[in-house]
């Protein structure tokens, strides 16, 4: 029972949550040589899934996450491009029931970091600030890739890690379209995980490639602000303990309005609220975040 509850925890720890977010503008080009820093904190509350065949009921967490991350873009042959990297401190707090007898669990620790590099391949080419100022983008296409390295937190004896223990890599394919006040955007990615090898000890943990496409509409109001809805769908991703039965296949689906607001000509804050519409596994968390961000 236990190595079927580990298959669901491993696959909805707190490491998982910056592969489930959903991220609008993220085609949007900058000019060459600007460098930026981000501080983030998220509140998620909510309910953890699982399968109806595990004795495991009313799992609930609350988790407090604070990030740090720097972006700079780059010109990169010509093509504008974007490397990012950010490292989150999570608080988790957790509570349910197994065989109908509570318990609860807290962890407090760093996360894995992701790393991120895109590149803008139609419609945004490398330019310098003065260049920038004269350019306005009409289709963008863009490429990323992201890298969430298993440097967090993690204990092998433990169920509930805020660390994964694992590799995951997510190349992703996006293209944005301005028309007029409004910006639409369309990516599709997947999400390919290494192996956990040290799962509840000695066992190995596998996840199939998860696939996920989002959809964002944004308007900008009279160029100050802007407030984007997002739609994210997950497909697959099953997972498997020590070469067993593929199980826990998601077919999630999350929803998000995102704010963001220019404070100053360097500054700017961006609010963010997302919920899971469909949750078939793993988690089913509401969240809320503000991540202030200086460019220079």
């Amino acid at each position: 029972m236990y190595k079927a509850v580990l298959m669901v925890l491993c696959a909805a720890s707190p490491g998982t949550l910056a592969a489930q977010d959903v991220q609008p503008r993220v085609y949007t080009p900058a000019p060459v040589g600007v460098n930026a820093i981000s501080l983030n904190y998220a509140f998620s509350t909510g309910r953890v899934l699982f399968d109806k065949t595990i004795p495991v009921e009313n799992v609930e967490g609350d988790i407090h996450s604070i990030s740090a991350a720097y972006s700079r873009t780059l010109d990169v042959f010509g093509l504008s491009g974007r490397v990012d990297i950010g490292v989150p401190f999570v608080i988790g707090d957790w509570t349910g029931e197994v065989q109908r007898i509570g318990t609860a669990i807290s962890r407090r620790g760093f996360g894995d970091p992701l790393a991120r590099f895109s590149l803008f391949l139609i419609g945004a080419p490398a330019l310098t600030r003065a260049e920038f100022a004269q350019f306005r983008p009409k289709t963008v296409v863009g490429a990323t890739v992201r890298v969430r390295v298993p440097l967090g937190q993690y204990d092998a004896e433990r169920l509930i890690n805020l660390g994964s223990n694992r590799w995951a890599f997510s190349p992703q394919i996006g293209v944005s379209q301005v028309a007029g006040n409004f910006l639409l955007e369309a990516y599709v990615a997947t999400w390919f995980f290494t192996d956990n090898t040290a799962a509840l000890g000695t066992s190995t943990f596998s996840q199939n490639p998860l696939f996920v496409i989002q959809v964002h509409a944004a308007y900008v109001f009279r160029q100050v602000f802007w407030l984007a809805i997002s739609s994210r769908q997950s497909l697959g991703g099953a997972t498997s303990l020590d070469g067993g039965e593929d199980t826990n296949r998601e077919a999630n689906n999350r929803i998000g309005l995102t704010l963001g607001i220019p404070i100053a000509p360097r500054y700017s804050l961006r609010l963010v609220a997302t919920t899971g519409l469909i949750t078939s596994i793993g988690n089913d968390y509401n969240t809320l975040s503000m991540t202030w961000q200086v460019a220079f």
